[in-house]
């Protein structure tokens, strides 16, 4: 099985679909009420799926990036504001957070050999 992609939830399509071209994604999908993206490194997409009610959406998106920090700077004169400069966190990613115009919770970062091989990592595990 393999992660197809994740669909946000937006209040504006237009407000959101002009923040992702922002950030630097490629919109391959363009309809009223749906947006698809590729990300610019590697073969990930996600979506926009407008909703009439506000949204609450609990989920956190992750975009990795190996400069962060010039990533986070370009971004920011760019007119992108941060809720977190890029900070080390103790789990060993360094991350900044930001939310899209429908308050999507993101994070941009970069782990490197930590993001799938942590000190903590645990023996692979599967059902039956």
């Amino acid at each position: 099985m393999n992660l197809n992609q994740i669909t946000l939830p937006v209040n504006d399509m237009e407000q959101s679909v002009h923040f992702y071209l922002t950030l630097g994604f490629t919109q391959i999908v363009d309809t009223p009420h749906y947006a698809r993206f590729i990300c610019p490194d590697g073969d990930g997409t996600f979506s926009l799926a407008l909703q009439d009610e506000p949204v609450h959406n609990g989920s956190v998106i992750y975009f990795e990036h190996r400069d962060l920090d010039t990533l986070v700077a370009t971004l920011k004169q760019r007119g992108i504001e941060f809720d977190q400069e890029p900070e080390d966190q103790r789990y060993l990613w360094r991350e900044a957070i930001l939310k899209d115009p429908s308050n999507n919770i993101i994070k941009l970062y970069w782990a490197g050999e930590n993001r799938l091989n942590p000190p903590w990592r645990v023996t692979k595990r599967y059902s039956d």
